[in-house]
């Protein structure tokens, strides 16, 4: 499922062996062409002159599909396309309760740009048939697989421009920013907070859309060689591959306690407000299909833990939400107010996890010192390698393997130890050796 032939240079390792990639139609990938090695290095680039402005799809911007006869001829012109396909999704974030996809966008070698309605055609299957096994290119492709996937769009292979960039070390990662880097080119992203579930979709809207998928598969061959100049084609190939079992993030335990200001309320009873409040909100949110801080500001409900209301006539002002779902804000805090004590929610949260690193010194010192050492030499690698030290290894599994290392502090022990938290296999060979030269020279008392 490789996005990147790392064998297009010479000198760079074999990668391990995966099925054949699709050929780019028309324009062979960038990896693959003759020249791509004598082009500058992208990353080396002396300063660029001013961006020119994509502000015009190539082709016009297509009419939105609403109907599933105009959906089966779309999933027929995908079909007959060549190459990747670059996908995109436009979600109604803040606006609207969850994140469903509001607009889908594709753009293949021979088929064009088409634009889809998901409200209207919820079921876009025919088009994952049509694009088979071909690879997917998106940016940031965590934000749009748990929503494509609910209308039937799920990827066999895919490269993410968002990590590809992270993996090379650039300065800033969005789209635009990317799109700017590599092409020359200034990506207007003004309509990217709009809510999308409006419809009619303004123009300037569409155009917008169209221009987030216009020029991606032409950025994935432009990274490619990159990526394969810098040795990093094998991270990529893992990371992509990662991506192709991502559902969606980790369901939060007491997603409530998140809410703003609740360092504010200091009692466990305050605390069972703050719950009880949350999920009435949330309810009401599902409810009327609206962002919950759109029904009420997080400030706001923190306001009505602390001031425990009894009767409408106590509720503050202040919000129209205050007073239109009086009955059940005063409902949640009489439930709140009713729960014995040794039913109330703790004041925090207990973690299985080690402790915060600041704590460390005071709690395990030789861990403390474990630390120290690992993340210095994770910084050096780092910064050797331009790559953000966070996608080298994230801190969760950092910690918990220096603070509990396992039995076996060899680097083969150390290595499944990172496996079994979900590393990348590269992660594992960069990061246990480290490891086990860290627990090495800081034993046990």
């Amino acid at each position: 499922m490789s996005a990147i032939d790392p064998e297009a240079e010479e000198g760079l390792p074999a990668p391990v062996a995966q099925p054949p990639l699709e050929p780019v139609a028309e324009a062979p990938d960038a990896l693959d062409a003759p020249d791509a090695l004598d082009a500058p290095d992208a990353l080396d680039a002396p300063d660029a002159p001013a961006a020119v402005p994509l502000d015009t799809p190539a082709d016009g911007v297509p009419d939105v599909t609403t109907e599933e006869r105009q959906l089966l001829a779309d999933a027929a012109a995908v079909s007959r396309g060549e190459g990747p396909v670059a996908l995109d999704a436009e979600r109604a974030s803040g606006y609207r309760y969850g994140q469903r996809a509001y607009l889908v966008q594709l753009r293949r070698e021979g088929t064009g740009t088409i634009l889809v309605d998901p409200i209207a055609c919820p079921d876009l299957s025919p088009l994952d048939e049509a694009i088979g096994g071909a690879e997917w290119v998106l940016h940031a492709a965590t934000q749009d697989l748990p929503c494509l996937a609910e209308v039937g769009l799920r990827p066999r292979q895919l490269f993410d421009t968002e990590l590809a960039a992270r993996l090379l070390g650039l300065p800033r990662v969005g789209l635009a920013a990317v799109v700017e880097h590599y092409l020359g080119l200034s990506l207007a992203k003004e309509h990217s907070a709009v809510d999308w579930s409006t419809r009619p979709l303004p123009e300037p809207w569409l155009r917008y859309a169209a221009l987030d998928v216009e020029v991606l598969v032409e950025l994935r061959n432009l990274m490619g060689v990159d990526l394969a100049r810098a040795g990093k084609a094998e991270w990529a190939r893992q990371e992509f591959e990662a991506l192709l079992r991502f559902t969606g993030p980790a369901p939060r335990v007491d997603p409530w306690r998140r809410t703003s200001g609740m360092h504010r309320v200091r009692t466990r009873r305050g605390v069972a407000m703050v719950r009880e409040l949350w999920e009435a909100r949330d309810r009401i949110a599902a409810e009327r299909d609206t962002s919950p801080g759109r029904v009420l500001p997080d400030a706001v409900l923190v306001e009505l833990a602390l001031a425990t209301p009894r009767a409408a006539a106590d509720l503050p002002g202040g919000h129209r939400s205050i007073r239109r779902y009086q009955r059940q804000w005063l409902d949640a805090i009489r439930r709140a107010s009713a729960l014995p004590e040794a039913e109330l929610p703790s004041a925090t949260l207990r973690s299985d996890g080690p402790p915060p690193a600041r704590a460390w010194a005071d709690r395990d010192p030789v861990a403390a010192a474990r630390l120290a050492q690992a993340r210095e030499q994770l910084a050096a690698f780092a910064l050797e390698r331009q790559v953000p030290v966070e996608n080298v290894i994230s801190p969760e599994p950092l910690r918990r393997v220096l603070w509990t290392p396992p039995s076996d502090r060899s680097v083969a022990g150390f290595t499944q130890a990172l496996l079994r938290l979900d590393a990348r296999p590269w992660q594992a060979e960069v990061v246990a050796p480290l490891l086990a030269r860290a627990v090495a020279d800081h034993p046990d008392a």
